[in-house]
């Protein structure tokens, strides 16, 4: 089943005002699907179906006939849409009378006149052309009845044509409230008509006396010859007379006015060629026009004569008028030459562009005009795109400005992209909905056409965007990721010299430049596969920006190094820990915006190589600042910074090892390295690793396992170098200090206390102790209890090789094992307490067999004397050396709490 039809509209007519029987053009929409569809055309009230030419859907030709209003709507009625309506009007002129009074250059018929629409004279009484008010003044009429008139007049009338004409019956009908005044004027008004009467009769008098001269003269002439031919005595009757006299008085009247009629004859000929040039004036004046409004700018004006041009004189056979509509289509050809190069300029505006496809349909132009257009913007987009790339590669040698050169050039063809690319898009839009000819081409016809060749050309034009696309990505990759081209593509988009990276701060910015144009280009709702190429730029650029910023990292915590201070807090801590957790934090919020994901975009790891990367540079960094530390705890003394070591006020420096004037030697170095991997390892890389998994990052468990493993082992490493710097030479004195003064365990006196070797080693421990303790109290247990295992193995060695003690030998030795064993009792591992007891073992049995098992019974025995001495001489030996193990008692109070 068929949708049934809209009513018909008419949206124009041309010409818009006219007299009677002029021909206008209809145009608007729906006005029928042929001749006999259409049913009734009515203009101002006056039915022109007679007269009416249907020539399409939207254009319907007719001449306006008698209508009853002066000014009305145009009203087209069809079968199939019913009656219509209008948005214009048509507005009806009347011609000037003539009066039958009144004078002419033209010969005027009283009686009749002629009517173009049927071709037929009619006769009107000549009384009709009467002035309807001869005294110029209003007419007011009365109220006095007719009849009262007729009674008080009879005979007479009102009507100043007739013969019984009487003027107070006129005045009482017409001017009854008039007052003197006017009346006053009404008589000059007659007499003014009356002398402008005369005047024109007498110029009309002036101008033809010489004609009534020559008719006087003729006159004479005839009644002359009349008088001489009647003395004479002729043969023949009279009639023949007569007729010789009226024949010569006809040649001579023809010989008197043949010279009158000629002229008469060529007045005519060009009265009647100035009425032609009068009345196609249009067209001969219209090649001319056309040069004139073309050069004024007014097209529109051009193609609506053209067009009227077109239907009057499209099919014309008149020659003169053929060869004057030739000139008017070679100008109309030049016109749109003319504007399909404007159409082709650039730069233009949508609206110009709009503007001349118009002008071209409505002239009818060849090809499409719209879709030209489209592929001259493109091809001039993509020219801007390298131009710009060219300017600026061109200037790069001498760029001066703060921003990096290829930072301006990204941001330079964003901007250019996105204010040329709307215009481009928005125009394809209009081709695609056909609104590029809404105003002025048929709905039916050229939309159509247009809609139709869009939908063919809908590939070309994705091939077109596309391009665009892939031309800002390639030539921003050339510029920032130049290793992600191909060689050839290299060549077209790349040229830039690569003195340096861009920072990752710089990425940034041009990430965000480039996501801000994304934004841009989406808002016009462009596919989201034509920009899938943007979107992998943007992905690569975050990439990017991570590893460069990564890498730049690992240069800053590289040298942190030159940074380090050695000033200490109360912890036994440089600023160096928290300047490398700084420096990572700085980092990653650097990379927030970066590792944040758009709307429509991928996360940075979603490829497992990004994680790997990723992954392994966090690890790069952590291992430099592992490095850096190394680097720092072996640095030559000679290399020390001349800094000064802050000591804590709560830990007085009991024996003055170190002093603030003094400049740190390598152990006290390599202390602060251990005490800052202590801290490193218990608080800052688990913080690292808390803001790697707030900023997404993968891999973190790996990165965190990798990097503690390499701060322990240089931990270990450390604290071993430190370990042998201390604990050899207290080891080393304790073989020669036994045997000092040849000493023998055989041959020995009975013990007095402990011998100052003993002494010696324990003050050297204390010395370590006091200056671990200095930097950091936590690490003086794990120092303390490595030297004390040390030299307890190395005792425990020491009594294992003697071969034999004496009584006095076996006491001094196990007074001397006992007075380190307790001095150090808090140090004490089950390494160090297995070598005290192995030394222990190695000396001979102070008790009998018998004493041993009551002892094991938990029987007291008797003290020997022996026994005695050495419990007297340990408590000497702590009374004597109490000031001294103070230290070890306020560690073992610090330990506890």
């Amino acid at each position: 089943m068929s949708r049934s039809r809209q009513p018909p509209l008419v949206t124009g007519i041309s010409p818009n005002e006219g007299i009677s029987w002029t021909k206008v053009t209809i145009r608007g929409e729906n006005l029928g699907t042929g001749p006999t569809d259409l049913i009734g055309l009515t203009i101002c009230g006056h039915n022109c179906l007679l007269t009416a030419e249907w020539m399409s859907a939207s254009k319907i030709v007719c001449r306006v006939g008698q209508a009853k209003n002066d000014k009305g709507d145009i009203i087209v009625t069809t079968k199939s849409g019913g009656r219509g309506t209008s948005t214009v009007s048509f507005k009806l002129l009347k011609p000037e009378k003539i009066g039958i009074l009144d004078q002419s250059a033209v010969w005027v018929d009283e009686m009749n006149y002629y009517d173009t629409r049927t071709d037929r004279n009619k006769g009107i009484p000549p009384l009709s052309l009467r002035p309807a008010n001869p005294l110029g003044i209003e007419i007011d009429k009365g109220r006095f009845p007719q009849k009262d008139l007729e009674i008080l007049f009879p005979g007479m009338s009102a009507d100043f044509t007739s013969e019984n004409f009487s003027a107070a019956w006129y005045l009482i009908e017409n001017h009854s409230t008039t007052s003197f005044d006017q009346l006053k004027m009404a008589v000059m008004n007659l007499k003014k008509q009356a002398n402008k009467k005369n005047e024109g009769s007498l110029a009309y008098v002036k101008g033809g006396l010489s004609t009534f001269f020559e008719a006087q003269d003729a006159l004479s002439a005839i009644h002359q010859k009349l008088e001489a031919d009647g003395t004479e005595k002729v043969e023949g009757s009279m009639t023949q007379k007569l007729e010789n006299v009226l024949n010569r008085a006809s040649n001579t009247a023809d010989t008197l006015f043949q010279e009158v009629l000629g002229r008469k004859d060529k007045a005519d000929s060009t009265r009647n060629a100035l009425n032609v040039l009068q009345r196609f004036k249009f067209l001969f004046n219209l090649p001319l026009n056309i040069e004139r409004n073309i050069q004024k700018g007014d097209y529109d004006v051009v193609i609506n004569d053209y067009e009227k041009a077109k239907s009057l004189f499209g099919k014309t056979e008149v020659q003169v008028f053929k060869k004057y509509y030739a000139e008017v289509e070679t100008r109309i050809e030049a016109l749109r030459e003319l504007l399909l190069n404007k159409l082709l300029e650039t730069p233009s505006t949508l609206h110009d562009q709009k503007r001349y496809i118009r002008y071209l349909s409505d002239l009818h132009a060849s090809g499409d005009p719209a879709w030209q257009c489209i592929g001259a913007q493109h091809k001039w987009i993509l020219q801007l795109m390298h131009n710009c790339k060219e300017s600026y590669i061109k200037d790069q040698k001498a760029w001066r400005c703060k921003a990096p050169q290829q930072v301006a050039f990204v941001e330079k063809l964003t901007k250019l992209v996105v204010i040329q690319l709307p215009n481009f898009w928005k125009l394809w839009i209009s081709y695609v909905n056909g609104s590029l000819f809404s105003e002025t081409a048929e709905k039916s016809g050229q939309m159509e056409r247009s809609k139709k060749n869009a939908r063919q050309r809908q590939n070309d034009f994705k091939k077109m965007i596309q391009e665009v696309m892939q031309s800002l990505a390639k030539l921003i990759r050339g510029a920032l990721l130049p290793f992600s081209l191909r060689e050839g593509e290299l060549r077209q988009y790349g040229g830039w010299e690569m003195k340096s990276e861009l920072s990752g701060q710089w990425l940034t910015h041009v990430i965000q430049t480039v996501r801000l144009s994304y934004e841009s280009l989406t808002a016009l709702e462009i596919p989201n596969d034509m920009l899938h190429i943007i979107q992998d730029l943007i992905l690569d650029l975050r990439v990017r920006c991570i590893m460069v910023t990564l890498q730049h990292t690992a240069e800053d915590v590289k040298r942190l190094a030159e940074k380090e201070d050695w000033v200490i807090d109360n912890e036994g801590l440089t600023s160096l820990p928290s300047q490398f957790e700084q420096c990572i934090v700085h980092s990653l919020q650097s990379l927030k915006s970066v590792l944040d994901c758009k709307p429509g975009e991928a996360s940075v790891f979603q490829q497992h190589k990004t994680q790997e990367d990723v992954c392994q540079l966090s690890i790069g960094i952590m291992q430099v600042f592992i490095d850096c530390l190394e680097q720092l705890s072996t640095k030559p003394d000679g290399d020390a910074d001349t800094t000064h070591l802050s000591v804590d006020i709560s830990s007085p420096d009991l024996f003055g090892s170190i002093h603030e004037d003094t400049n740190l030697s390598s152990e006290q170095r390599l202390l602060i390295v251990l005490s800052n991997c202590c801290y490193l390892e218990r608080h800052t890389f688990i913080n690292i690793a808390e803001h790697f998994e707030k900023h997404s990052f993968q891999g973190v468990e790996k990165i965190t396992q990798i990097s503690m493993e390499s701060l322990k082992e240089l931990d270990q490493r450390l604290f071993e170098i430190y370990i042998e710097l201390k604990a050899d030479p207290i080891v080393g004195s304790l073989e020669p200090g036994i045997y000092a003064g040849y000493f023998d365990w055989k041959d020995c006196l009975i013990p007095t206390g402990v011998r100052n070797y003993l002494k010696e080693a324990l003050v050297n421990i204390i010395a370590v102790h006091a200056e671990v303790f200095t930097i950091s109290k936590e690490l003086v247990p794990r120092v303390l209890s490595k030297i004390v295992e040390s030299v307890a193995e190395e005792l425990s060695r020491l009594m294992q090789c003697v071969s034999s003690f004496s009584k006095n030998g076996a006491l001094q030795a196990r007074l001397e094992i006992c007075a380190l064993r307790d001095a150090v009792a808090i140090y004490l591992t089950p390494e160090s307490n297995s070598s005290f007891k192995q030394a222990l073992e190695a000396l001979p049995q102070l008790l009998s067999g018998a004493d041993k098992k009551a002892l094991q019974e938990g029987l007291k025995i008797r003290k020997e004397p022996y026994e005695r001495l050495l419990e007297e001489l340990l408590n000497k030996f702590k009374s004597s050396m109490h000031l001294q193990l103070t230290c070890f008692q306020a560690s073992s109070a610090m330990m506890k709490t």
